[in-house]
C-alpha cells in the first residue's frame, strides 16, 4: 500500500470525524467524550495550527490523521501539542508512525519549541513505545488521571520532545 500524509482538506471531513469518533467513541484514549458531526468536525480540524492526514495514495482512503495546535499561550506558545487517530483495521502498519514524524516537521515549520503530550494513558502501550522509540521523554505518572468510558480511572504519562 502506498501511504502518504497530507495537510488535511475539506473532502477529508466524513473520514477523518469516522476515524476520530471511533477513538472518543472507544473512551480509551482521548479526553473528549462527544462525537463530531461533520459540521463540528470541519470546525474541529480546521482550526488547528495543522491537521494532517494519511492518506491510501491509491484509493484516497483516509487511514489516519492527527491535529497539531499550541499547548498553552504567551509564554508557553512555544510548546505544541497533539493528538493522532489511526483507524482500528489499519493499525500495526507503521501509520500512526508516520503520522507522528510528519506532525514533528510540521510543529517545527510553524514555529514551535517543543512537542508535549498531557495525557497518554498509561495503559496505552503502543502509543508509549511509539513516542519512546522516537526520542520523546516520560515525565512521570499523574495516578488516576484518566476517566475511562468504563467509569474506572487509569493513570496518565506526560511526554515532551525538543525540537530544536
Amino acid at each position: 500500500m502506498n501511504i502518504k500524509v497530507r495537510k488535511y482538506n475539506k473532502k477529508d471531513i466524513a473520514q477523518a470525524a469516522r476515524i476520530w469518533n471511533e477513538v472518543v467513541e472507544a473512551g480509551e484514549a482521548f479526553p473528549q467524550t462527544e462525537s463530531l458531526d461533520e459540521a463540528a468536525a470541519e470546525d474541529f480540524f480546521g482550526s488547528q495550527t495543522y491537521t494532517g492526514v494519511a492518506e491510501n495514495a491509491e484509493n484516497g482512503e483516509i487511514l489516519g490523521l492527527y491535529i497539531l495546535h499550541p499547548n498553552n499561550v504567551g509564554r508557553c506558545g512555544h510548546i505544541c501539542n497533539a493528538s493522532y487517530a489511526v483507524r482500528s483495521d489499519m493499525r500495526g502498519q507503521h501509520i500512526g508512525e508516520m503520522l507522528v514524524a510528519d506532525c514533528l516537521e510540521q510543529a517545527k515549520s510553524a514555529g514551535f519549541r517543543i512537542l508535549q503530550f498531557n495525557a497518554v494513558v498509561k495503559t496505552n502501550y503502543p502509543a508509549r513505545r511509539l513516542y519512546e522509540k522516537l526520542g520523546f521523554t516520560p515525565l512521570g505518572v499523574i495516578p488516576g488521571g484518566f476517566l475511562k468510558k468504563s467509569g474506572d480511572y487509569e493513570d496518565i504519562v506526560p511526554y515532551y520532545k525538543l525540537l530544536y
